[in-house]
C-alpha cells in the first residue's frame, strides 16, 4: 500500500452476488456512505465499463473545503460481475481530479471478503498541491463497510 491509496478490509456475511448487487445500485452508495456527503441518486444500476450515474453531494458534511451542495457524474472504470466495480468521478472541478474508488470481492468461508479502496496516485500536481488530499480519511472507508454489512446481512 502507498501513501496515496487507502485499502481497508471487511468480512461480510452475504454473498457476493447480494453484496455486488447493492454496489451497483446508485442509490445503494447513498445507503452506505458513512462521510454524510452523498445526499442522492440518480441513473440506472450499472452492467459495465463505461456507465454513469449522477450522485447529489453535499462537502459541507466534512466541514473541511467550502463547496456547499453540488452533483458529480460516477463513471465506472472496472467491472467484473461480482467480483470489482471502480469508478472514478467527473464534477464541477474540471478537468476531472482522476481519483478513484473501489470494492473488490472474494467469496469467503462466511459469506464474502470485501476490500474497499480509495486511490489519489493519478491526481495532477494542481489538485494535489491544493492539500485536500485524501479527501476522505481511511476510516470512512471502514464505517462504510460496516454500513454495506448492517444492509446486506440484514436483508433478505
Amino acid at each position: 500500500m502507498t501513501t496515496e491509496r487507502f485499502e481497508v478490509r471487511r468480512e461480510i456475511a452475504a454473498p457476493p452476488a447480494k453484496v455486488f448487487r447493492l454496489l451497483c445500485d446508485p442509490d445503494g452508495h447513498v445507503t452506505i456512505d458513512s462521510s454524510g456527503m452523498l445526499q442522492s441518486a440518480q441513473g440506472d444500476q450499472v452492467r459495465r465499463v463505461g456507465d454513469e450515474f449522477v450522485v447529489h453531494m453535499d462537502r459541507e458534511a466534512l466541514n473541511d473545503y467550502p463547496m456547499g451542495k453540488y452533483s458529480v457524474t460516477v463513471i465506472i472504470t472496472r467491472f467484473e460481475t461480482d467480483a470489482l466495480i471502480e469508478w472514478t468521478i467527473s464534477g464541477t472541478i474540471q478537468p476531472p481530479i482522476k481519483h478513484l474508488y473501489g470494492y473488490r470481492l472474494q467469496p469467503s468461508d462466511t459469506g464474502t471478503l470485501v476490500t474497499s479502496y480509495y486511490d489519489w496516485s493519478q491526481v495532477a500536481d494542481e489538485y494535489r498541491e491544493k492539500g485536500i488530499f485524501p479527501v476522505i480519511p481511511e476510516a470512512s472507508l471502514r464505517a462504510t463497510l460496516g454500513i454495506l454489512a448492517r444492509n446486506v446481512e440484514s436483508r433478505g
